[in-house]
């Protein structure tokens, strides 16, 4: 038993930690999106699609070194994901 005089020690508590999502802005949702159809497209080949993309898509990425190909659709899939992800957990994106 404690004596009279003793203190017990003094716990501290926190609340449980939550994740707070904002909504993404609606420029990130913009791309996004963009990403996804353009992956969509070259990651199961629509040809309609690759026909009417390629051409615009070709210029503007083979001078840093991306093929406009099946992989360029899974990657453009992946990051369209992780866009919005990242546009709800981090704040201003």
């Amino acid at each position: 038993m404690r004596a009279a005089n003793e203190r017990r020690p003094r716990v501290v508590s926190f609340p449980p930690m939550q994740l707070h999502p904002n909504p993404p802005r609606m420029i990130t949702v913009v791309i996004a999106v963009a990403l996804a159809v353009i992956g969509v497209v070259f990651a199961l080949p629509m040809d309609a699609g690759v026909a009417v993309l390629q051409p615009i898509l070709e210029p503007l990425l083979t001078p840093i070194g991306l093929h406009v190909d099946q992989e360029l659709g899974y990657l453009a899939l992946f990051v369209s994901s992780g866009l919005l992800v990242a546009g709800s957990l981090v704040p201003g994106i």
